[in-house]
């Protein structure tokens, strides 16, 4: 093989059995789009070349999670200095903190994110205590509106997320636009905080000035040491479980599917991104074994990729949320009951777009 026939890889996997992380070199076949991967530490061929089609080299860069034949694998370095040369990108993560104000419009605003390019690796919708609202407002404590923005980011859920992109510090900062919500409406109208912001600091959203202060808050939501990060908001009350299902976020339906749940009247109170091992899909669709002829494959598609929970609070009197989420069969729905989320953003049976809980009695357990 020349070299320009293929990139390689260094790629991590969390082996749930032995609790620890193996490492493997993974080569990638541009031409054909095939895979193999190779053991390091055992010095062995751990997966043949095989064609496999869900991966795609815009998905092969440090730092990015990718699956392989349903296991989870985080790119941790380039295999060799050609790949680093012509893969080497300007890819940086950045932080994207929804604020109270704008929660209602996380929809809208995943979507305006998802358009501009960037990628969504993490998403958590949360409670600050007042002594994280601190941690972070650290270098604003000499400001004159220091206890007013205490106040005003711990008096409602945030939705944290951390976003990939080329040049991503900069290019998030200036789909914000102007820190003052009415600066931003006269300066540059097409700006978030001049649509979806009110003032000064009621400005819908929040974006770090450089790639270290990124890494610096990404660390205060999503911390690498495994530690918790702020609570989530989840309330568990009359709440109801929907997953936005791994096909759906990858083809960039997330922000379109939480808008329509919002828009129909549903609360969303809380949302977190996850990536869910076999085993753990294996147990939450326990009740379909059996059941369903398609239990399998469900599973295989639940972890096939990052997926978003969300906790749903119905309104009063109550709607159903399984009514409008529609008949499991996106085929079905669309004659049926066209104007449901799996009518409208369903593929087939297996990808139909959301799961949701099928038992009233389920949705606390589910959540």
């Amino acid at each position: 093989q020349s070299q320009d026939d293929r990139y390689a890889f260094t790629a991590e996997w969390y082996d749930p059995n032995a609790s620890l992380f193996r490492r493997y070199e993974l080569l990638y076949y541009p031409k054909d789009g095939s895979v193999e991967m190779y053991d390091v530490k055992n010095h062995r061929t751990f997966l043949k070349r095989t064609k496999y089609e869900s991966l795609h080299l815009e998905d092969l860069f440090v730092g990015n999670k990718i699956t392989v034949f349903s296991r989870h694998l985080s790119l941790v370095d380039y295999g060799d200095q050609y790949t680093a040369r012509k893969l080497g990108s300007r890819k940086e993560k950045t932080l994207a903190l929804i604020k109270p104000d704008a929660t209602p419009k996380i929809g809208e605003l995943v979507d305006i994110i998802i358009n501009a390019g960037f990628t969504i690796t993490k998403a958590k919708m949360m409670m600050l205590s007042r002594k994280e609202a601190v941690d972070f407002y650290v270098d604003h404590q000499s400001k004159p509106f220091y206890n007013e923005l205490l106040h005003f980011i711990t008096s409602g859920p945030v939705v944290a997320m951390e976003i990939l992109g080329d040049d991503a510090v900069c290019k998030w900062k200036a789909l914000l636009g102007p820190a003052n919500s009415a600066v931003a409406k006269t300066d540059e109208p097409d700006s978030i905080r001049a649509n979806f912001g009110h003032d000064g600091i009621r400005n819908a959203a929040h974006g770090p000035d450089s790639v270290a202060s990124a890494a610096q808050e990404l660390e205060l939501f999503f911390p690498s040491s495994g530690g918790r990060g702020p609570v989530n908001s989840a309330k568990f009350t009359n709440c109801t479980c929907c997953i936005i299902k791994p096909h759906a976020v990858n083809e960039g339906l997330a922000g379109k599917i939480i808008k329509a749940i919002t828009d129909e009247g549903f609360q969303i109170s809380a949302l977190q991104m996850f990536n869910m091992e076999r085993a753990n899909v294996e147990e939450f669709y326990e009740i379909y074994k059996g059941v369903v002829a398609e239990y399998m494959e469900m599973v295989t598609e639940l972890c096939s990729g990052p997926c978003i929970a969300m906790e749903i609070i119905q309104p009063e009197p109550p709607k159903t949320f399984r009514e409008f989420c529609g008949p499991s069969d996106p085929e079905i729905a669309r004659h049926l009951r066209p104007g449901t989320l799996r009518a409208v953003f369903g593929k087939n049976k297996i990808q139909n777009a959301v799961h949701c809980t099928d038992l009233p009695e389920d949705g606390l357990l589910e959540v």
